[in-house]
């Protein structure tokens, strides 16, 4: 049963760190006011925590319940998954910082640098690769 409810957070983090990358990618515009800086920066909260619900249910799957760690651990194709989630986590410090540093501003509006947009719509690409790396995993791809 704790599989099944490590396995179930997982996917439960992984829809929502999408979902919420989706939102930020609609809410986002040239210039933000005060109160849209602050929503997009409650947003990206939420996609740091699913970003750390899904790293802590992947960890647990590698290590703790399912398959044996030498599945995941001699297989290219899991690395090359952990290594594109590592990519996404590390586009989405520049627009976490900016969202923080500017969450409880008092100017009329923010302008925002484009790069922001960018770095989401490449989060949102990469993002969108991971469950093609993980099917292939599943099915052995990868071993041999």
């Amino acid at each position: 049963m704790f599989e099944i409810v490590i396995r179930y957070c997982h996917f439960i983090g992984i829809f929502a760190l999408f979902s919420v990358l989706v939102v930020e990618h609609m809410l986002i515009k040239r210039r933000l006011t005060a109160e849209e800086m602050h929503r997009l920066a409650r947003w990206d909260a939420v996609y740091g925590i699913s970003a750390v619900v899904v790293l802590l249910a992947g960890l647990a799957l590698w290590f703790l319940v399912g398959k044996p760690a030498d599945f995941y651990t001699a297989n290219p194709i899991f690395h090359a998954k952990v290594t594109l989630f590592l990519i996404v986590a590390a586009l989405s410090v520049f627009p976490t910082v900016f969202f923080y540093r500017h969450r409880r501003t008092t100017r009329e509006s923010i302008p925002v640098p484009p790069v922001i947009l960018i770095l989401i719509r490449l989060e949102l690409l990469l993002l969108l690769v991971i469950p093609l790396l993980a099917v292939l995993m599943a099915r052995g791809i990868g071993l041999g």
